[in-house]
């Protein structure tokens, strides 16, 4: 069961990229359906035999490197932290590769495509079962392989391309401090496997590099390595381009993979990162900037799926800040829970994309709830769960996130509690906005497009009845073990909080008007979102109007990417064409052209002497003789 929950999506991947084309389409795609199952099954399983029945372990599958003092096994680690995200895992990837079977329908290639998912899958289960960095490293990049072949999957594209070498390049990024993170680890600890490195941290407090304190440099490499692939502000920009892969891609990447393990490395890193409180501020500071930052970014945007990218990007902030307060179990419990409603949403976003003919355009919908009702259904209890609403999964671990930013100490904390209500107004308010314009209102599309909307099949709808049920009660039933009085117990060792450390016991002592601002707060943006696009929808263009350069600035990201190009693209691309006009061209191809080119004037030159006249070869021989005689006679050249 160990096993098969990691390596069953390995075996499909295989089955389907290797010999997908000689068993058909459809029997590649089922095929790695049923694997994908199995695995599930079997991370389930595991999540109650480990979690719930407190009994971790470690399979060693044998010595991966031994190399003069660096030695460490391939192992397969589960504890409470990793037999939570592996039963999510692989619940939720089974779930969309469901749906793909009628999403990607009509693809040709769709062996591939379910190569590719299995693949992602597979690699997201080898990192958060690591049991060393090494291995976790092994699997952060493989992850990073397969988001870009899966976000770049329409190569003929060339927006598809873009993305995807953005996306590998900005992760590029924030994995050489990753990496530096891991040597600084290897330096302090002189391990890098995790049992090695916990027991070490108490010695390792006192040991300095460069003079600031170990631990805290560690944290901090490791911190800005997890920035780039749970897109933190700074290294966030690839994420809203991702959406240039197919929407199962989009919902794989943003629920359940990919920006999820930055997170999990944090909290896995919690040992560590306990001894680091410079750098918890400096997370706390990061996670709350992007949280309010990306909620910006989601009120104006116009495409369907990019309004729920940048949710996703806010919901991470809110994750990082829970981390940087030192609540690691609530950022894991927002990360289960987001988990199911942003996949249920990211799908359900598919199902209107299908249903509109690939229209991603909300200002090209409209008034077409009636005919997809269920997509309707799930979109609405996706946004519910979404704004934090009482009952629904995220108001359960979205609440304890910002009462332990409240009861967290200093000024970071108290920053990262107004950041958070503030966005969890914008979240309620763009996630209305977006029903509305979507599903509401006057049609928009043109009358062809609105003859054929229809609700998609069975084997679309059905994934969505799943996660739904996640989104509605997976707060309410595991707050208790997340969380709740028994949260020791249930994390059993595998998430350390120091002795200093009280967050987890006083985010339950808040006063009650903190515990039931988040709900009053969501409640005021669901209706300013009514306001805006049901009762007047002319106030939105009347605000832009009046404020241009604050629409501007938020329709355009707040020039992230403009900021980039000018630092960064633009001389980097000048640089590369003057080493390649002239540092290649003329430097570097010059020498053997200019060599070649000499050899050749010489040869055409000697090639004058021969004329194929008798009278010439015979002076020249003459003149050959003379010369041969007068050295000899007179010892020229001595």
């Amino acid at each position: 069961m160990y096993l098969g929950a990691i390596f069953f999506p390995a075996i499909g991947a295989i089955i389907a990229g290797l010999f997908g084309r000689l068993i058909g389409d459809k029997a590649a795609q089922w095929t790695t359906v049923f694997f994908m199952a199995l695995a599930a099954v079997c991370g389930l399983a595991n999540f109650a035999n480990v979690a719930l029945g407190h009994a971790p372990t470690t399979i060693d599958l044998g010595t991966w490197i031994n190399v003069g003092g660096l030695q460490f096994n391939w192992s397969l680690r589960y504890d409470t932290l990793s037999a939570v995200m592996i039963g999510m895992v692989t619940l939720i990837s089974t779930m969309i590769h469901v749906y793909s079977v009628g999403y990607m329908s009509h693809d040709p290639t769709t062996p591939r495509f379910f190569s590719y998912l299995s693949l992602f899958t597979f690699m997201m289960l080898m990192l958060v079962t690591a049991d060393n960095l090494a291995q976790l490293f092994f699997g952060w990049e493989g992850i990073g392989l397969a988001s870009y072949l899966l976000i770049g999957y329409w190569y003929e594209k060339e927006s598809a391309n873009r993305a995807a070498m953005k996306a590998f390049i900005v992760n590029r990024v924030g994995d050489v401090f990753f990496m530096l993170g891991i040597a600084l680890t290897f330096w302090t600890f002189g391990t890098i496997e995790f049992d090695g490195i916990f027991q070490g941290v108490a010695a390792a407090q006192a040991r300095t590099i460069g003079g600031y304190p170990a631990l805290e440099v560690i944290a901090l490499l490791l911190f800005l390595g997890a920035m780039g692939k749970s897109a933190q502000i700074g290294l966030h920009t690839w994420l809203p381009d991702a959406m240039e892969g197919p929407t199962p891609v989009s919902a794989l990447i943003h629920a359940a993979t990919l920006v999820t393990a930055g997170v999990f490395l944090m909290a896995r890193m919690s040992p560590v990162v306990e001894y680091a409180p410079h750098v918890l501020g400096f997370i706390t500071f990061i996670g709350a900037t992007t949280a309010f930052f990306a909620a910006t970014i989601g009120c104006v945007q116009n495409d369907i799926k990019r309004v729920i990218a940048y949710s996703t990007c806010s919901q991470l902030g809110y994750m990082f800040f829970a981390l940087g307060v030192g609540a690691y179990q609530g950022a894991i419990f927002h990360l289960f829970t987001h988990a199911f409603f942003k996949a249920l949403l990211f799908l359900s976003a598919g199902s209107v994309i299908h249903a509109m003919s690939d229209e991603q355009d909300i200002r090209k919908m409209g008034g077409i709830w009636k005919k997809i009702p269920l997509t309707y259904a799930m979109f609405w209890i996706g946004s519910l769960a979404l704004a934090g609403m009482p009952f629904f999964a995220g108001y359960y671990s979205k609440d304890f996130v910002l009462e332990a930013a409240w009861a967290g100490h200093g000024w970071t904390a108290s920053y990262a509690w107004i950041m958070g209500m503030i966005a969890a107004l914008l979240t309620a308010f763009y996630s209305w906005r977006l029903i509305i314009m979507t599903f509401h209102g006057t049609p928009r599309a043109d009358h062809h497009t609105m003859e054929h909307v229809h609700e998609s099949p069975a084997v679309m709808t059905l994934p969505l009845l799943v996660l739904a049920a996640g989104a509605l009660f997976a707060g309410a039933v595991f707050a208790p073990y997340f969380t709740g009085h028994d949260w020791l117990e249930f994390w059993n060792g595998s998430i350390v909080n120091q002795p200093g450390n009280h967050i987890m016991h006083d985010a339950h002592e808040v006063p009650e008007w903190v515990a039931l601002a988040p709900t009053v707060i969501g409640l005021i943006g669901i209706a300013i979102g009514y306001v805006f696009y049901m009762f007047a929808p002319a106030i939105p263009a009347r605000l832009a109007a009046a404020f241009p350069g604050v629409y501007r600035f938020l329709l355009n990201k707040w020039y992230f990417d403009e900021l980039y190009d000018f630092l960064f693209v633009r001389p980097a691309r000048r640089a590369a064409m003057w080493l390649w006009k002239v540092g290649d061209a003329k430097v570097i191809d010059g020498m053997p052209n200019g060599a070649a080119a000499l050899t050749a004037s010489a040869a055409g030159r000697v090639t004058r002497f021969q004329t194929g006249r008798v009278a010439n070869y015979a002076f020249t021989m003459i003149v050959g003789l003379v010369l041969f005689v007068s050295i000899f006679l007179f010892g020229i050249g001595r």
